[in-house]
């Protein structure tokens, strides 16, 4: 019985090369598909030398599955792609959710890869699924691979997909990731989308107000000029102001101040304890600093709950759940919690000691640890939490708005006021004198 050599792919999508004893090329194909593997080569029998085909001649079996063979394509100068930024949270949990229907299916991970790459508008993500094909082709895992691209795949990522591939229970991670991406992108969207009217009156008053300073008050000005009468010390502030906003640059000042604001407080935040006093700030300001708790622990406790559910150790969960918590005083938190458990102690009392959770945090947390149930507790504590945050920024939202009102209200009635005073002035004068 002649005997072929083949080159495949197994189930993992690692090539591999051999030999089967077979009695034709097709019961080889049939031999090796058996077995769970995708040729990417036909089998060819030791001993044979490829012969060039004649014209007209119908080609052998081996040729026929060469043609459906991938065959590389080089890259010319239109085919370049040049990045800039990062995927974007949707499209990463798009492909994360379609690479756990492949593998659901059955197909092998470099075919997976390469299906979804190709669907792939040009780009970042495009460009990174390229190159994941090639590591995995080469015989690199999957995880290893995707941990050579920290700008799309996080650690969280790939620790979880490390997780699946040791499990055998990749399609089952990447769902469970999918899930965790999409309900932590659906928080960031629901604050973001709070915070989009207040910004929007406040921009525009701020626009309209220095409007008015640059076209309309110059005017006035002109005119109480010929008043001769004293001005009211209200419309001298509001006449001050609306020159040094016209004519100093003072409308530079004000149209530039949220951004220099904004860069300074990203300057600050570079710096360890700049970051620590302003984490430290942002959980202190009224219902705001409530909102960026909340949230924060939604995110901390789903991001544990689905590592330790995927069967990530636990002090390498922590680990991950620290990078990632997004705030320095609960960063430390985790750190004292990792540390005690390394040294034998449980979860509950060093974060109950740190105090940057509730006490019932700290008691469902107690009772996962006694129940063996910390991942779905974990879980359940984010869910609450979730809501908590929706109704905070529906209260938050309900609370700007009569303020936005009674700050605009005194606005407008300050330029009113100052513009109208000095008439009042002058038809009393007026008034007074043509009683005398």
């Amino acid at each position: 019985m002649p005997t072929y050599s083949y080159k495949a792919l197994n189930a993992s999508g690692q090539t591999i090369k051999g030999d089967v004893d077979a009695a034709s090329s097709d019961e080889a194909i049939s031999k090796l598909r058996a077995q769970g593997n995708f040729l990417t080569e036909p089998p060819r029998e030791k001993g044979v030398k490829k012969t060039k085909a004649k014209a007209g001649a119908v080609p052998a079996p081996e040729q026929q599955m060469a043609s459906f063979a991938p065959k590389k394509k080089k890259k010319g100068i239109n085919d370049i792609t040049f990045t800039v930024g990062k995927v974007s949270r949707k499209h990463l949990t798009q492909f994360t959710r379609q690479m756990s229907t492949l593998q659901d299916a059955g197909l092998p991970i470099l075919r997976s890869l390469k299906i979804l790459q190709q669907q792939q508008k040009a780009g970042l993500l495009k460009n990174t699924l390229e190159a994941v094909a090639a590591d995995v082709e080469g015989g690199i895992t999957l995880s290893e691979s995707m941990n050579r691209h920290p700008k799309v795949f996080d650690r969280l990522y790939v620790n979880m997909v490390q997780a699946g591939e040791t499990g055998g229970v990749l399609d089952v991670i990447l769902q469970r990731l999918a899930d965790f991406m999409e309900k932590a992108e659906k928080l960031k969207r629901r604050i973001k989308g709070a915070m989009i009217y207040p910004i929007v009156v406040v921009s525009f008053a701020i626009l309209m107000v220095t409007g008015i300073m640059i076209f309309v008050i110059p005017k006035f000005k002109k005119l109480f000029a010929s008043f001769k009468t004293g001005l009211p010390q209200i419309t001298i502030m509001l006449m001050n102001f609306s020159h040094w906003v016209a004519k100093e640059y003072g409308w530079a000042y004000i149209l530039g101040s949220p951004f220099a604001i904004w860069f300074l407080l990203k300057m600050i935040g570079k710096t360890g304890p700049g970051r620590t006093a302003l984490d430290w700030i942002k959980l202190r300001i009224p219902v705001m600093g409530k909102i960026v708790s909340k949230g924060t622990v939604a995110r901390f406790t789903r991001t544990l709950g689905t590592l330790l559910a995927a069967g990530v150790p636990i002090l390498e969960a922590i680990n991950i759940t620290r990078d990632t918590c997004g705030n320095k005083m609960f960063e430390k938190a985790m750190q004292r919690v990792h540390d005690a458990i390394r040294e034998g102690e449980g979860f509950a009392t060093p974060l109950r000691n740190s105090r940057v959770v509730d006490s019932i945090v700290v008691n469902m947390i107690d009772v996962g640890e006694e129940t063996g149930d910390m991942d779905k507790m974990l879980t359940k504590i984010a869910d609450n939490y979730d809501e908590e945050v929706d109704v905070l920024v529906t209260s938050l939202v309900s609370l700007l708005e009569p303020i936005m009102i009674v700050v605009l209200g005194t606005i407008v009635g300050f330029i009113v006021l100052a513009v109208f005073l000095p008439y009042i002035k002058l038809l009393s004068t007026v008034g007074g004198g043509g009683g005398g």
